[in-house]
């Protein structure tokens, strides 16, 4: 926070939105989405990004899971059924480990150009 205000950072704002990018009945990876930002050690960083959304936020931050195909919310809990219950009415199939089968339901993510406009667009973007 800052004077009141919470700042997010401009990896953050990269971040949610590629995740935005992602469809309904799909999920990308926490290191999916740090490397299609050209940043591929950066899976951890990303999570914190989701942690840090605000209530009510328009980000899909359901369909990031980890490489595992499995939630990765500490301690499991409400938010954790909560995210698996909104991955299985977009049509996401958890086996009987609560894994997800990355091979079906991993989104291909971005094109080249697709990338390189994400990136122009951030840069030119005003984040205070």
């Amino acid at each position: 926070m800052w004077g009141g205000k919470i700042v997010v950072s401009r990896f953050f704002e990269q971040v949610y939105r590629v995740v935005r990018l992602v469809p309904p009945g799909r999920v990308a990876t926490y290191g999916q989405i740090a490397a299609l930002l050209g940043q591929p050690h950066a899976a951890r960083t990303v999570g914190w990004a989701m942690h840090a959304l605000p209530a009510g936020s328009d980000v899909p931050w359901h369909r990031v899971i980890n490489a595992q195909g499995r939630i990765s919310i500490s301690g499991k809990g409400q938010v954790a059924d909560r995210q698996q219950s909104r991955l299985e009415s977009e049509g996401v199939v958890f086996d009987s480990n609560g894994r997800v089968d990355l091979r079906i339901y991993q989104w291909e993510g971005l094109t080249w150009p697709e990338i390189d406009d994400l990136r122009r667009s951030a840069d030119e973007s005003d984040f205070d």
